[in-house]
């Protein structure tokens, strides 16, 4: 087309093809449009971002583990502790938390007490208890053989115990019997898990000795949980205690189970009803409470991890920071060239403050994964359940998309504010 364009006014038009008076293709009147910059949509946005990390892998790999230890560590620390409460929790409920044991207090003068022969019976008549048993201290001394010298004990003491002592405290025998009728006046022993495993007695049928008399030994006890105690103990029965040991029959300490509902009471009336007027002393115990200040211990340590972990988060988080920073100064002619194409100050604050988060985001995913197979294996190991709640899977990946920001801010703001020109001329 070769029209000739003649006019009176810049929006006007009276020649040639293609001339118009209006809103005419190339010509016409009015004013022009803004030109509205364009919006980057999410997928552009992380791409952008991510052409930093895939630029610096090694630096990204540095400074997404600092994130990445913070995390596994808070995650580990909380799955462990709710493994560990859970398991204890599981054996609270196994063992039960109804036994009160009642023993002599040492007297103000030094003296030695001993509680009444009756102590059993009296305590067998409060209406909640269900069963109630007794063991008592035998002055005698334990050696594997009589070559041994008598001050060689091994660290294991002699108890008189009644047969139903087991049963009571919910024990089981690992190998060999327990104590019968007939065996229990009879120069037998059954000895806990520890005190075998000292004796170097390794089955039943073994003898050992007690003082001069030799004694056989019929079984051999698993751990007892709730009285840790008795692991170190060679059990014989009442009778041959008084008849080979001159024991007098006072018993030393009483257990007694109740119902769930009366523990309380049962234990508020214990020591009066086996010590009328002298109920100072015996002092009076639920095995179970030390499982329980056992957890207590447990939470006050998980705080102090979990402390720890925070400390090792806000350190990744300042290494995020310091190479958001860096990454700016090495990038600064890349920052020109995109603002000098048309890129705003807010798409360059947002690729920075998306590169931040990402890098974050990768350290917290990791970590969180390190963090559950951790507290899986460990929790394997130790014959627990493993138990990761998720609050605090999603509460570490919360912790890393707040320090990406917060680690990106600065940066991100640093790189919008460069002048094109200035940026371009960076070396």
């Amino acid at each position: 087309m070769t029209g000739t364009r003649t006019g009176t006014g810049p929006g006007t038009g009276t020649a040639g093809p293609g001339a118009g008076t209006g809103r005419g293709r190339g010509t016409g009147t009015g004013t022009r449009n803004d030109l509205k910059p364009s919006r980057l949509s999410l997928r552009d946005v992380l791409r952008v971002g991510a052409v930093g990390l895939r630029a610096r892998r090694a630096r990204v790999v540095l400074s997404a583990l600092g994130i990445a230890i913070g995390i596994a560590t808070m995650v580990a620390v909380v799955g462990l502790s709710e493994s560990s409460r859970a398991d204890l929790m599981a054996q609270l409920d196994r063992l039960g938390t109804n036994l009160l044991t009642a023993e002599t207090a040492e007297a103000a003068d030094g003296r030695a007490i001993s509680l009444p022969k009756s102590a059993v019976a009296m305590v067998e008549r409060i209406g909640p208890v269900r069963h109630a048993t007794a063991t008592a201290h035998v002055d005698a001394r334990v050696r594997r053989s009589d070559v041994v010298p008598q001050e060689r004990t091994a660290g294991v003491i002699v108890q008189a115990a009644e047969l139903d002592l087991l049963s009571t405290l919910g024990g089981e025998v690992g190998d060999g019997i327990w104590l019968t009728p007939a065996g229990a006046g009879l120069p037998t022993t059954v000895l806990g898990a520890v005190a075998a495993d000292r004796l170097g007695v390794d089955r039943p049928g073994e003898t050992i000795m007690m003082n001069d008399v030799r004694v056989a030994v019929v079984g051999i006890l698993e751990p007892i949980e709730l009285v840790p105690t008795l692991d170190r103990v060679a059990l014989i029965g009442f009778p041959a205690a008084e008849r080979h040991f001159g024991f007098d029959g006072h018993p030393t300490t009483v257990f007694e189970r109740s119902t769930d509902a009366s523990v309380e009471d049962v234990r508020a009336i214990l020591a009066r009803t086996i010590s009328p007027g002298k109920a100072s002393e015996v002092r009076v115990s639920r095995p179970s409470d030390a499982l329980a200040a056992k957890a207590a211990a447990d939470e006050g340590l998980t705080t102090l991890m979990l402390g720890l972990g925070a400390v090792a988060l806000l350190v990744g988080g300042v290494g995020v920071a310091n190479t958001m920073v860096i990454s700016v100064l090495e990038r600064r002619q890349e920052i020109g060239l995109r603002r000098s194409l048309g890129a705003t100050r807010n798409a360059i604050r947002l690729q920075f403050l998306t590169e931040s988060l990402l890098l974050s985001g990768l350290g917290g995913v990791t970590g969180a994964l390190l963090g559950a197979a951790a507290t899986s294996v460990f929790a394997q190991v130790q014959g627990w359940t493993a138990v990761i709640p998720p609050w605090s899977l999603a509460g570490g990946l919360a912790a890393t998309l707040l320090i990406g920001v917060l680690a990106g801010l600065y940066p991100a703001a640093r790189a919008s504010r460069l002048h094109p020109t200035v940026a371009l001329n960076a070396t």
